[in-house]
C-alpha cells in the first residue's frame, strides 16, 4: 500500500495550457480585455481600439500565437504569447 506524502499537496503544480474554445465567451471575454489593456502592450503609433485589439487578441489564440495559461497554484488564469511560454504551454 502505497502513501503520498501530505507534504507534496503544498507543492504548486505546474501551469497548464487551457483551449480557450472551452471557455464560456463571457469568461473568454473578460480574460482577453485583460491582456489587451494590460500596462506595456504596444499597438504601435496609434492607439487601437478596444474591439480590434480584442479581435486580433481572439485571431491570435485561434493561431496559437498566444495560449491561456493556468497556474492551479495561484487559481488564476492569464493568457501569455507561446513565444514566452514555458514548453508545457506550446
Amino acid at each position: 500500500m502505497s502513501h503520498s506524502d501530505p507534504a507534496d499537496d503544498d507543492l504548486p503544480e505546474a501551469p497548464v495550457r487551457i483551449d480557450h474554445r472551452a471557455l464560456r465567451p463571457d469568461t473568454l471575454r473578460r480574460l482577453v480585455e485583460e491582456f489587451v489593456t494590460r500596462d506595456g502592450t504596444d499597438y504601435g503609433e496609434v492607439e487601437a481600439p478596444l474591439e480590434a485589439r480584442v479581435t486580433a487578441a481572439l485571431a491570435g489564440l485561434d493561431r496559437g500565437e498566444v495560449v491561456i495559461a493556468y497556474d492551479p497554484a495561484t487559481s488564476s488564469a492569464t493568457i501569455v504569447f507561446a513565444r514566452d511560454a514555458p514548453p508545457e504551454l506550446t
